[in-house]
């Protein structure tokens, strides 16, 4: 008789162990406490406009690939993937923006325009990082945070400086242009923190972005949800919806059942994909691993204040991701994880999906997304939202040279109180735990309970850290955990 595991919560993590737990021969049911599957990755339609509410960039499409090639099928089998070319621009300043090819040799001959000499060092960093991308993701990623000696081999050995030295002292041994520093900077916020307390063999990021390239699912990244939930289902897997967790009986230190809003659900292994602090606060505190006071001293990556906006028109000089990075990066950063305050000139982000996808918006008006980095657990109000709201349209208006705000036909909003009402998120951060030195493989929360026999954790506050590709790595490993101590 196969085991009975429970998953809480259906975010990618969640469905990626869904899917090898139910191929490994158990028998899966996910609980999600939204009505929809997907976790942060969510969708939004309104008005003939559809908005993917969390994760919008599609990078390192390998490691999709090698999720689905796991099950016999291939990526293709469930989406179409369009290459964006350009990946993405950054605007600097006012009708002044640095374009990212989809050709890493037009990006090298962009970085010799921008500054002469600057091409053939972004090679020689390129070189570094690839082999950074070839050691992670071969030899380190995939590994369960159990032991240090996971990670200690002697390709690692070599590299033992790039985990003490920064991604930001890295990338100005090579290049001293401020503007060309940003775009060798800017990937690492998908890590959740600061260059200047990223280790720099991170800058395998910087692979990951430039040579691997950025790249959409036609219908955006709620069709990869779609896909792992069919997939997971073919495979057997039953999901709940609209299922919340309130608590969990345990017996001799094992967790027996999960107890939730539509009933009671045996187990005999539990893995939670939900919020990691969350999960614990709903045990007995004997059997909590971390405290409080553990997670307070945690840096976590931001939370942040996204819009989805409906605009009448279709608009210029943008591309499908675009970056605003004509402010002062260190300020923004010190609000976010010194300070914990507002920005004044906050950075932000915008994705048109509707310049690629013709279903993303009616024809002839464009679906906007913009999301500003914050810093978790500050005040969040409509008041506030709504200045920041203006502040964004008018520098789009200024940097872009048009008419923007005139045309906006409606927007929703979702920031900190959203992330902490709607998932549980500690602090409501956005992407989890920061990937600085000390938060690191065996330095994260664990994915095995050191107080239950049969509960495991999964997803971007445990191994191996924030980000959708690192989700689904996190859903393989600890499935293999669970498979190497429960057959």
């Amino acid at each position: 008789m196969s085991k009975k595991v429970v998953i809480v919560g259906a975010g990618f993590s969640s469905l990626a162990a869904a899917s090898y737990l139910a191929k490994y021969g158990f028998e899966v049911t996910v609980v999600e406490k939204n009505k929809e599957v997907g976790g942060r990755a969510r969708q939004l339609k309104k008005d003939g406009f559809t908005f993917d509410i969390g994760p919008t960039f599609y990078w390192m499409p390998d490691v999709f690939e090698k999720f689905f090639n796991d099950f016999g099928k291939t990526v293709s089998d469930y989406y179409e993937l369009i290459q964006l070319d350009p990946g993405y621009q950054i605007y600097f300043g006012e009708k002044y923006s640095i374009p990212v090819s989809a050709d890493f040799e037009k990006t090298l001959q962009t970085f010799e325009e921008v500054q002469k000499g600057s091409g053939p060092k972004l090679q020689k960093f390129m070189n570094v990082a690839e082999d950074n991308y070839n050691i992670a993701i071969k030899d380190l990623v995939y590994q369960p945070g159990e032991s240090l000696m996971e990670i200690v081999t002697p390709k690692t050995a070599l590299k033992l400086g790039s985990f003490i030295k920064t991604i930001k002292k890295d990338v100005g041994n090579y290049i001293d242009h401020p503007e060309l520093k940003q775009i060798l900077e800017f990937p690492v916020l998908f890590l959740g923190a600061k260059p200047s307390t990223t280790p720099s063999f991170y800058n395998f990021m910087n692979y990951a972005d430039l040579k691997l390239g950025t790249w959409h699912p036609r219908g955006g990244m709620y069709k990869v949800v779609e896909g792992m939930t069919k997939l997971a289902k073919d495979l057997g897997v039953k999901i709940e919806t609209g299922c919340e967790v309130k608590a969990f009986d345990i017996s001799q230190n094992e967790v027996v059942s999960v107890k939730t809003s539509n009933g009671t659900f045996e187990c005999d292994i539990l893995l939670s994909g939900a919020d990691y602090h969350h999960t614990e606060q709903l045990l007995p505190e004997v059997f909590r691993q971390y405290s409080q006071n553990y997670w307070s001293k945690k840096t976590f990556a931001p939370s942040a204040l996204l819009f989805y906006v409906g605009f009448d028109k279709k608009l210029q000089n943008l591309t499908h991701h675009t970056l605003f990075f004509d402010t002062d990066f260190e300020k923004h950063a010190e609000c976010i994880y010194d300070s914990k305050s507002w920005p004044d000139e906050p950075l932000f982000y915008a994705s048109f999906p509707s310049m690629t996808d013709a279903d993303a918006a009616p024809e002839g008006q464009e679906a906007g997304i913009f999301l500003i980095p914050l810093a978790t657990d500050i005040e969040d109000t409509p008041e506030i939202r709504e200045k920041y709201f203006d502040l964004i349209l008018d520098r789009i208006e200024r940097l872009t040279d048009q008419k923007v705000a005139d045309h906006v036909l409606f927007k929703e909003s979702f920031c900190i109180n959203d992330f902490k009402s709607e998932y549980n998120s500690y602090g409501g951060n956005a992407y989890g735990l920061a990937n600085t030195l000390l938060q690191t493989h065996i330095l994260r929360p664990r994915l095995k309970s050191k107080k239950l026999k049969n509960m495991y954790f999964t997803g971007q506050l445990t191994v191996p850290g924030p980000g959708v590709p690192p989700s689904l790595i996190s859903g393989k490993i600890v499935s293999d955990l669970i498979l190497k101590y429960h057959l």
